[in-house]
């Protein structure tokens, strides 16, 4: 009964956000309430909910100080040789903008930490895909599945779980998959190559000088269409934007292109390199583990905010800026410990674990790491990868071991489902995702799920072929 009861609880949910009857929110928190009612615990509901809120309470509070923090980074300019970076390649082709996007995401996931590789990607492609009124899925789609690539990092989360769980070297699982994860990646960029084009066919393709915006002057949008194409216009007020030709010409118009304002009052050029090197040893000490990510991100927020802003009044305005994205995505993350809390705490998890290795036919036996690498991807998108990882991976590294499939292959296996499990409801880093993105959970589920879940199949193809797993 709880099986089902679980199964029931977590298709519930989907089914209501992705159909926008309910915010994420609210359906995070009143599902699982019913739901254990259901189960005839609704007097613990609230000793569930604390344990949940407990175990998530060090990724609120990290999530929220480094939304501050790199919502600073963003106000003094640290991320405008980036942008400008990432406009030189694309030159308003949204084919090159949403490919920028997946290598940018993957770049910055080497961090090992998918909130900071999100708040990083939406902050430095978010103006641009907005300016372009590019599809904000595709970019959140783009970002998640890259992102879900290189979780798998030793440092990631995922390959320490597996080794720890099945007590084996995290080198030894790791280093084997690089081929099969590489061409994972590949894959992402080989599909954001196709979803570009796409975006392309439908927007026309863009030159600088048709998106050219005079800073300082009103914009005149003028929407046309022609010859069977669609383009856009925006153009200044006046000046030479349209006017001249050669290099220079087109110099000065990718430097009056801007997404971010060149003028803004919160630019701090002068702590460029002092920014950097804070942004640098903060992420050094997040690889390093020398402190707690929350303790690190708490430090860095002051610290930053204390020297770009040393006068209080421009302090609270920093803070009330980025209040907003605070509150949406620790909102979420709060929600998302009531979900996490019930499915624990009820034992539904884990008999939704037992049920699905039960189910295996004895026949798959010397086949379990295929079968492992296929179950990890409803498992990894249904549950926590503590849950996966400490919950299923041994049972079914045992039944492996019966049949002969060495522990090693097994934790390769379980790794391949981690692209698809970047966008699981139960992974507060996509609310950082698609809260800063202003993008609905519902809408980015419908778009991710299945290139999500092809990018999975790719890297368990590859990782066979090679005979990794």
């Amino acid at each position: 009964m709880l099986t089902i009861l679980g199964f029931a609880m977590i298709a519930t949910f989907l089914v209501l956000i992705m159909m926008k009857k309910m915010s994420p929110i609210a359906a995070l928190v009143l599902i699982p309430a019913l739901f254990c009612v259901f189960v005839g615990k609704g007097a613990k509901l609230g000793d569930y909910v604390i344990d949940g809120v407990t175990s998530l309470a060090p990724t609120a509070a990290m999530l929220m100080f480094a939304i501050v923090y790199f919502g600073v980074m963003i106000d003094v300019g640290l991320f405008d040789p980036i942008v400008r970076g990432i406009l030189k390649f694309a030159k308003a082709d949204p084919m090159r903008i949403v490919v920028g996007t997946a290598i940018l995401a993957a770049i910055v996931s080497l961090d090992g930490d998918g909130s900071t590789t999100f708040m990083i990607t939406v902050s430095a492609m978010y103006p641009l895909y907005k300016r372009l009124k590019m599809s904000l899925v595709v970019m959140t789609g783009v970002a998640a599945m890259a992102n879900g690539v290189m979780n798998t990092l030793p440092w990631g989360g995922p390959t320490a779980r597996a080794a720890t769980a099945l007590k084996l070297d995290a080198s030894d699982i790791f280093v084997p998959m690089i081929p099969a994860l590489a061409v994972g990646l590949l894959g992402v960029f080989v599909l954001s190559y196709f979803l570009g084009l796409k975006e392309r066919k439908r927007l026309g393709v863009l030159t600088l000088d048709e998106v050219l915006v005079e800073e300082k002057e009103s914009e005149t949008v003028l929407v046309g269409a022609g010859s069977g194409s669609t383009g856009r216009t925006v153009t200044g007020g006046s000046g030479s934007g349209g006017s001249g030709s050669g290099t220079d010409a087109e110099d000065d118009d990718e430097e009056r292109f801007t997404v971010l304002d060149p003028h803004r009052a919160t630019l701090r050029p002068k702590l460029y390199w002092f920014n950097a090197l804070v942004t640098v040893t903060l992420l050094t000490s997040m690889i390093m583990e020398w402190l707690p990510i929350p303790v690190l991100f708490l430090l860095g927020a002051a610290l930053v905010l204390t020297v770009n802003f040393p006068h209080i009044p421009d302090q609270k305005a920093r803070l009330a800026a980025h209040a907003d994205n605070v509150l949406n995505v620790s909102g979420m993350v709060f929600a998302a410990a009531v979900f996490t809390g019930v499915l624990q705490g009820t034992g539904m998890v884990d008999h939704m674990a037992r049920w699905m290795v039960d189910v295996i036919p004895d026949g798959m036996g010397p086949h379990m790491a295929l079968v492992t690498g296929i179950l990890s991807l409803p498992l990894t998108y249904f549950m926590s990868n503590d849950g996966f990882y400490f919950g299923v991976l041994p049972v079914l590294a045992e039944a492996g071991a019966a049949h002969g499939v060495s522990p090693l292959e097994m934790a390769r296996a379980s790794l391949v489902g981690q692209p698809l499990h970047m966008s699981s409801p139960l992974v507060p880093a996509v609310y950082v995702l698609v809260g800063m993105a202003k993008v609905e959970f519902g809408d980015h589920t419908k778009f991710v799920v299945k290139w999500a879940a092809l990018t999975c199949l790719i890297i368990l193809g590859a990782g066979i072929l090679f005979g990794i797993i």
